[in-house]
């Protein structure tokens, strides 16, 4: 059996690294458009502790996680994680 990974998203919180589709900046229009619709949805997850969304990270079961943490950051995490 492969091993997963886990992308520490931040404050504990963690994503399972296989299931990742994309990390992407939240400030564009389409990006907000894309938060609202999985909130209405039901698939919204905040990851941000009440802080404000730095990054959102789409799933392959196409929920929509909201981060912390800066997108570049998490993008170096996903990258430092998927080369182990």
């Amino acid at each position: 059996m492969q091993k997963q990974g886990l992308l520490n998203v931040g404050f504990g919180n963690f994503v399972v690294l296989n299931r990742v589709v994309s990390i992407v900046n939240p400030t564009s229009a389409p990006m907000r458009r894309l938060r609202e619709d999985a909130r209405q949805e039901g698939r919204l997850i905040d990851a941000t502790q009440g802080r404000k969304t730095r990054a959102i990270i789409v799933t392959d079961s196409n929920h929509v996680i909201l981060s912390a943490i800066q997108a570049e950051t998490v993008g170096q995490r996903f990258s430092a994680e998927e080369g182990d």
